[in-house]
């Protein structure tokens, strides 16, 4: 940093030598003082030289501070003389008073800027956060591409309403100044250009903030679509890590918080930044000494602005996070009501919804006080400034400097600007503070799933033989744990039924999670015909190996959406076959009477054995060339459990029957017996009885245990 202040010190040295240079040149050739073109072009080649003595003698990293000091020593002393050079009078050299005061004025700009938004310019830690900041908004700012014809209506009509909201006081002063004058030559005429332009400016900010906001509702659309679409493709372990409740909170409050923040913010930045721009040009033609001194706020509300943006990104993300935690405790104790009833737990659900809700209202109570805080301080400054301010305009007025109706137009300038430089720091600021939301967005957007990729695989005929070949398998949330599979080979034949039996915790649903591919392996492969499970297309894949589980989960809607669930056409005709074949009557007599019915949250209207019955038919709908079938009639009765087993051996697909109780496999044209995740026995269920093993031996534990 020392050698930075060194280096602008020796800027600003050069400057001043530059500038008595080319203003002696320009009066020993000219005689007289400088036009406007002419000192504009002195300026663009003094900032030609400062250019070049910056990139010959500072290190690569401190020359983007130094070339905006640059900036700043080159146009303002441009902007100040040009200001009063409006009325035609040739511009004259600058004093010692007057270069001391511009080199001032920049060199606390620049430490302003610096310190209060760019983080030091890119070579401190704090540099690469405000490059990585830029970058994010820069890339935010590309998700409105489609909307750049309504975003360019939309900044003209900014345009359009600035330019009248500028254009009102000037014609309220001239208004003044004619009444106090009593000349009302054109005076009806002065008024009509006023409700003119009074009219003009409401018109024009009704289209313009129509406009964001239309914008704001298609980002919110196109974000959540897009975010929605990212999660749905990833890995099973991630809504491990990330629970439904908190994931629904991000995509509801924090896109539509990014969307707000950014569409009506861009609004308001660029609204004010203009009108900010030109009522500044017109306040220097007003009054250049209470310009000054109007301007002495700008550095003092930077200043405050930073260290506000500090508080509030850190509380806004707590927020966001207290929120996403009530929505996960609320529903997990509706969805689970049944469970809470049943232990009597609504006083303990109620006091962790409480301590939830006590922290969140301290994070506001916080943030309230942080406001009202810097707002305060901003209150203070505005009103130092103004009472300074009106002592200089009391001796300029009493000097004959200044009118009546110029102090009026001057003050109509003054203070909306001062609100639009309010807004502008507010909104940069409220903006930054949501960069932790807009990160968290994005890193869903650019997160891709933690598997192998999907393959193009989808032949017209399948046989559906599975082969696990020296499969290991463990899950990632329980790394520092032994693998729930361990070197598993196994084959499934197809066109038989193999069920898979052994204790809990022996890897039988790992198994069927694999197959599903709900995971991959990390060692060995799974074959489905010679193939790996992977080089199949995904949506073939999972129309020809489909699961039943023992606890299905139904989507709220109706019975035929359900059953159809992924299917584009499904002839009722069809599912009615399957029905009457696994004999579900009485959910067959639930879909000929009202197949449109709706069956609650997660099938809440239907019985378990009708849950079962659903998740049957929209599995073998779909005429699959491998079931997977976990406890998949263990609610039903036992003829029903007959009619399933029937129908599942004549449709000829390959079955893979999970099952916890031994009496259902024994029809199995082959057992496999697994225990720690190891196969330790297969066969036929002759052939495990007799060689009186393990098999044999949980048969028999099991019949002891039954009464």
């Amino acid at each position: 940093m020392s050698s930075v202040i060194l280096s602008g010190f020796l800027l600003l040295f050069v400057d001043a030598s530059l500038t008595w240079t080319l203003w002696s040149g320009l009066l020993l050739v000219r005689g007289r003082g400088a036009s406007a073109a002419e000192q504009w072009a002195a300026a663009a080649l003094k900032w030609a030289l400062l250019d070049v003595m910056t990139r010959a003698v500072a290190p690569k990293k401190e020359q983007v501070v130094l070339r905006r000091l640059c900036a700043l020593l080159v146009l303002l002393p441009c902007l100040l003389r040009s200001g009063s050079g409006l009325g035609g009078d040739p511009v004259t050299a600058p004093g010692l008073a007057g270069q001391l005061q511009v080199s001032l004025c920049s060199a606390l700009s620049c430490l302003f800027w610096e310190t209060a938004f760019s983080g030091g310019g890119g070579f401190t830690e704090e540099g690469k956060v405000a490059l990585d900041t830029r970058r994010l908004l820069a890339r935010l700012l590309q998700q409105f591409r489609p909307d750049f014809l309504l975003l360019t209506a939309a900044c003209g009509f900014i345009i359009l309403t600035v330019a009248c909201d500028t254009l009102i006081p000037l014609f309220q002063g001239t208004v003044i100044d004619m009444l106090r004058g009593g000349t009302l030559d054109g005076f009806y005429t002065t008024l009509g250009i006023l409700a003119c332009f009074f009219v003009g400016s409401c018109i024009f900010s009704g289209l313009r903030s129509g406009s964001f906001n239309i914008t704001h509702a298609r980002l919110n659309k196109r974000l959540r679509m897009s975010v929605f679409r990212t999660v749905l493709s990833q890995e099973v372990l991630f809504f491990q890590e990330n629970q439904p409740a908190s994931l629904c909170s991000r995509l509801e409050s924090d896109v539509h918080q990014l969307g707000l923040t950014v569409s009506l913010n861009f609004n308001a930045v660029l609204r004010s930044s203009i009108k900010t721009l030109l009522m500044l040009v017109a306040m220097l033609y007003q009054s250049r000494p209470l310009t000054a001194l109007a301007c002495v706020e700008i550095p003092v509300l930077a200043a405050l602005q930073r260290q506000q943006v500090r508080y509030h990104k850190e509380l806004k993300e707590q927020k966001q996070d207290s929120l996403a935690r009530l929505k996960e405790l609320s529903h997990q104790s509706l969805g689970g009501i049944r469970t809470v009833r049943s232990f009597h737990g609504q006083s303990d659900e109620a006091q962790r919804f409480h301590r939830e809700l006590q922290r969140l209202q301290e994070i506001r109570i916080r943030a309230r006080r942080h406001k009202t805080f810097f707002t305060l301080l901003r209150r203070l400054g505005s009103l130092v400034t103004k009472m300074v301010m009106l002592l200089a305009a009391r001796s300029l007025m009493s000097g004959g400097q200044l009118s009546g109706g110029t102090l009026l137009t001057f003050l109509l300038y003054r203070k909306p600007m001062s609100h639009n430089l309010k807004e502008i720091f507010v909104c940069s600021g409220d903006t930054l503070a949501t960069l932790g939301i807009i990160s968290k967005v994005f890193s869903y957007l650019d997160r891709s799933p933690k598997r192998r990729a999907d393959g193009h695989l989808a032949p017209d005929a399948l046989r559906g033989e599975i082969v696990f070949q020296n499969v290991t398998f463990g899950y990632p949330s329980t790394a520092g744990d032994e693998p729930a599979l361990k070197d598993v080979s196994m084959v499934l034949e197809a066109g038989k039924v193999t069920a898979l039996v052994g204790p809990s915790g022996s890897g039988k649903t790992s198994c069927v999670g694999l197959l599903k591919r709900l995971y991959d392996p990390q060692r060995g492969d799974i074959l489905l015909d010679g193939q790996p499970l992977h080089a199949y297309d995904n949506a073939y894949l999972h129309r020809k190996v489909v699961s039943v589980p023992q606890n299905p989960v139904l989507m709220r809607g109706s019975l035929r959406y359900n059953v159809e669930y992924g299917l584009e056409d499904c002839d009722f005709r069809q599912v009615r076959e399957v029905a009457t074949k696994i004999k579900a009557d009485r959910l067959l007599a639930k879909m000929e009477a009202d197949y449109d019915a709706d069956v609650g949250e997660g099938g809440a209207h239907l019985s378990e054995g009708d849950k079962q019955s659903v998740a049957l038919l929209r599995a073998l709908v779909r005429q699959p060339r491998v079931l997977l079938l976990d406890e998949a009639t263990s609610q039903m009765d036992a003829h029903t459990q007959h009619a399933v087993l029937e129908e599942v051996v004549r449709c000829g697909c390959t079955v893979l029957m999970v099952a916890h109780r031994l009496r259902s496999v024994e029809r199995a044209d082959r057992v496999i017996f697994m225990e720690n995740g190891v196969v330790m026995e297969e066969g036929t269920h002759a052939q495990l009885m007799a060689m009186e093993g393990r098999y044999q031996g949980l048969r028999q534990e099991l019949s002891d245990q039954r009464p």
